[in-house]
């Protein structure tokens, strides 16, 4: 018989961080980033909700399943100006991830209510774009 964890029901955010290859270059641009490049990006997802009597806010599983068939499947080793139909700046892309995540994070059978809290889209090892739940939602 498993005991009660003593943090039952706390509220926890959890980060599951995902890389893609991907080329883009940027429109209306002066500059090196007008001409076709790539990038590693990496992609941290942060989840924030209460533990079940397990002591799980969310399956790292169903977050891996997410990005994968919504974002890593779509934008990996592919052309992003071909793909998306905005600018494809680090700004935008983050704000167009965390719409998609958050949509797909609503239907999973989840045990307790989870929300994204934040995602961070990193163009370069030194610089990121970030959008928190409270940007995003401010916003509309």
């Amino acid at each position: 018989m498993m005991t009660q964890v003593p943090y039952h029901m706390k509220e926890v955010a959890v980060t599951k961080i995902f890389t893609f290859d991907s080329a883009h270059r940027l429109d209306d641009y002066i500059g090196k980033c007008a001409n076709l490049h790539g990038h590693t990006y990496k992609l941290e997802v942060t989840i924030k909700g209460r533990t079940d009597h397990r002591g799980i806010v969310v399956d790292f599983g169903d977050i891996k399943s997410i990005v994968n068939e919504q974002i890593i499947g779509k934008y990996d080793h592919r052309f992003l100006n071909d793909l998306m139909d905005f600018n494809t700046t680090a700004e935008n892309m983050v704000v167009h991830f965390f719409e998609i995540i958050d949509s797909y994070l609503q239907q999973i059978d989840n045990a307790t209510p989870v929300r994204l809290v934040k995602c961070r889209l990193w163009e370069t090892p030194s610089a990121y774009a970030e959008v928190t739940w409270e940007d995003f939602h401010a916003a509309q």
